[in-house]
């Protein structure tokens, strides 16, 4: 299972972010195991972001996305491609991923 991590840096020991769309990083693991890390392309700029992200995320075959918190735009974009969304907060990217398979 792929999910992704909103995270403020780009190791599984970082905080997970507390905006989704405009996140610093996205980590990618599978299952517990970090396997990549994106730097956020929409981070910084105009509109948009929680729709380019969730492309983003998707054309990744991410199945689950993990932040503090989802804007209006990027929690549908996301939900519209089936991928599920799981807001959580004050833990470390790893932390966070290890609750969402356990749950």
């Amino acid at each position: 299972m792929k999910i992704a991590v909103s995270s403020e840096g780009d190791n599984e020991n970082t905080q997970v972010s507390m905006v989704s769309g405009r996140a610093p990083y996205y980590l990618i693991f599978e299952d517990e195991n970090l396997v990549e890390a994106v730097k956020n392309p929409f981070a910084l700029g105009g509109g948009g972001a929680g729709f380019g992200v969730a492309q983003m995320l998707a054309n990744k075959g991410v199945e689950i996305v993990v932040s503090g918190k989802f804007g209006p735009n990027m929690s549908s974009s996301l939900q519209s491609k089936g991928i599920k969304i799981v807001e959580m907060s004050g833990l470390t990217a790893k932390e966070a991923v290890k609750r969402v398979l356990n749950a």
